[in-house]
């Protein structure tokens, strides 16, 4: 009987200082990510003609601010992202670089932003309409056969 109550002691004692732990962690400072804005249309593009745009972030937070990935919905976005901290107060930009290819027709991706901060992920999107690129007006062509005339 001893035992079994000397177990269920320490059962509680273990279990009150992990929720401790728990809750010691959720009120360490985190960082807090802002986009200026989270979407960005391209308006009309032309196929076979890679785009990009910047989507510009500040670290709110009190602590320095990790983007530990940056994932694009598909192979035609390429990202470029910050791989050292953003200190508290300190700007920095995601590039979306849009390559569709020969790809026409309206488009939307998305650009997935997992980071340290407080708010979570966050989903970016660009979006635009790829037309076929413009074709240069050829001027008539005048043949000279001669004559003098």
């Amino acid at each position: 009987m001893k035992k079994l109550f000397l177990l269920i002691t320490l059962a509680c004692f273990g279990l009150n200082g992990f929720s401790q732990t728990e809750t010691n962690k959720e009120n360490e400072p985190k960082p807090i990510i802002e986009f200026e804005t989270t979407i960005h249309d391209f308006g009309t593009v032309y196929d076979g003609k890679p785009v990009q745009c910047d989507f510009i972030f500040i670290n709110k937070g009190k602590v320095p601010l990790v983007l530990s990935n940056v994932q694009p919905g598909c192979g035609c976005t390429t990202p470029e992202w910050p791989r050292e901290p953003i200190m508290p107060g300190q700007k920095g930009k995601i590039t979306a670089i849009y390559n569709g290819g020969s790809y026409r027709g309206v488009f939307s991706k998305g650009i997935t932003v997992q980071s340290n901060a407080a708010n979570g992920s966050i989903q970016l999107t660009i979006k635009g309409k790829v037309e076929e690129t413009p074709k240069a007006p050829q001027s008539p062509v005048k043949i000279d056969i001669g004559g003098g005339f």
